[in-house]
């Protein structure tokens, strides 16, 4: 499947009330950033290499074993034979020695079984890493893109202080010559007190949005770029919310956790049965044991030590006929454990393909929005050209054109946000097909100015 983005920003940014900051850091700046600073990130990258280690520890179960041990030991006796007279003697030696053996495994199927099942535990910390990864695609585009849509807030509710403030002159002036009443400066006056404290709402939401996003990347988001005037959205390929949902189902990276851990459930099984099967293991040993020259103090006798090296080599059949149940009952549990992780496949694949459609909806729905937005942003322009026109004859009063003011700025407002939403969407859809990398981040960083 095609991994670059199939997206691109439909209809023009309008200029009035959106921030546009030249030469600022980037969406993919901000995500080079975060894999380097994100906590969650740097925990599942330890994990990775955690379950890497369960392959070589399943392999040893298959790979020969060796040992050595050594020993020295002082010894002192003390004998007393009842005899007439009575007679006894006090012995002093050492012995030490040394020995080494080694283990080769010929048959445990065990041991075969845990191995597979440690090929499946490294694939399943690779699915769960890949998944770390893509949320943090996900994490850091959505704190980028609320930021963005905060300054747009910000930028709005100012640009609508500056408008309501020409009005409330204006209105000030009509009512001074005498062809406006005092209602029309009190209404704007409220309009303006009102826009105000949205001002300092927006401020406020900026500086919370901005420290989330510093949580992520570690350091204070400046002058982040905007998207691109003039640019055109397209529809996701495929367009097809079957085919996502296909996709989200076999290669969602949760379904491709839980079907390694229903592998690895399944061979729990035969893990466990073979605890009835026999083993044959390879022995082989040599020692060395080494003891010093007695002396009786007692007789004044002095007995020659002795050394001895002893080689074997052998095969060793272990056979288990009883274990008090437990081999049976342990059985028993791996068969209900996999009848769990069954059940936990099946979820997290139904949860993928809910993910997948919600996500394709919203992308579907984001698209129309933005169409809507477009169209309803020329006509709310117009109309306020209108009612601005309407005003100055007399025909409209000042309410009319404050209202159409309001309309205009909350639809450039709404315009900006489907725009962004749109783009989330629509990473969130290629994460919910588990086809989600940084080429997908770069397809949205070329949008940006």
């Amino acid at each position: 499947m095609n991994k670059v983005l199939p997206l691109m920003i439909a209809g023009c940014l309008s200029a009035g009330g959106l921030v546009e900051v030249a030469h600022g850091a980037d969406l993919l700046a901000v995500y080079r950033d975060a894999l380097a600073y994100d906590a969650q990130y740097a925990s599942a990258r330890a994990a990775l290499d955690a379950g890497r280690e369960k392959l070589p520890q399943g392999r040893a179960g298959l790979l020969p074993t060796a040992g050595l041990s050594s020993n020295t030991t002082w010894n002192r006796q003390a004998t007393a034979v009842r005899s007439e007279p009575p007679t006894s003697s006090n012995t002093e030696y050492n012995s030490n020695g040394w020995s080494v053996s080694l283990s080769q495994p010929l048959f445990r199927w065990q041991n075969w079984v845990a191995y597979n099942q440690s090929e499946l535990a490294v694939a399943q910390a690779e699915a769960q890493f890949g998944l770390a990864r893509q949320e943090l695609i996900v994490r850091a585009a959505q704190a980028y893109f609320d930021v963005l849509l905060a300054q747009d807030t910000l930028a709005v509710a100012q640009a609508q202080k500056i408008a309501i403030a020409e009005q409330l002159e204006s209105a000030k002036r009509n009512f001074e010559v005498g062809t406006a009443t005092i209602t029309d400066s009190h209404e704007a006056q409220a309009r303006y007190d009102l826009t105000s404290a949205q001002e300092i709402a927006a401020l406020n939401d900026l500086s919370v949005k901005k420290q989330v996003l510093r949580s992520v990347i570690g350091k204070e988001p400046e002058g982040l770029k905007n998207l691109k005037p003039g640019v055109q959205l397209a529809r996701p390929q495929p367009d097809d919310i079957n085919k996502w949902v296909e996709m989200a189902e076999s290669a969602s990276a949760s379904v491709q956790i839980y079907q390694a851990l229903y592998e690895i459930a399944q061979r729990e099984i035969e893990k466990q049965r073979a605890g009835h099967y026999p083993t044959l293991d390879l022995v082989a040993s040599r020692s060395r044991s080494r003891s010093s020259n007695t002396g009786s103090y007692a007789l004044g006798a002095v007995r020659p030590g002795s050394d001895t090296d002893v080689h074997a080599i052998g095969l060793q059949l272990s056979l288990p006929i009883f274990a008090g149940g437990a081999t049976v009952s342990r059985d028993r549990e791996a068969v209900a454990l996999k009848e769990k992780a069954a059940s936990d496949l099946e979820n997290a694949r139904r949860t993928a393909a809910l993910n997948a459609r919600s996500a394709y909806l919203g992308v579907s729905s984001g698209l129309a929005q933005v169409q809507a937005y477009q169209a309803a942003l020329t006509s709310s322009q117009s109309a306020l050209d209108s009612n601005k026109l309407g005003y100055e004859v007399g025909v409209r009063i000042n309410i009319d054109v404050l209202n159409a003011q309001s309309q205009l700025f909350d639809t450039r407002q709404k315009l900006a946000k489907a725009r962004l939403d749109t783009l989330a969407a629509l990473l969130k859809l290629k994460a919910a097909a588990g086809s989600l990398g940084e080429e997908d981040v770069a397809a949205i960083n070329a949008l940006l100015e």
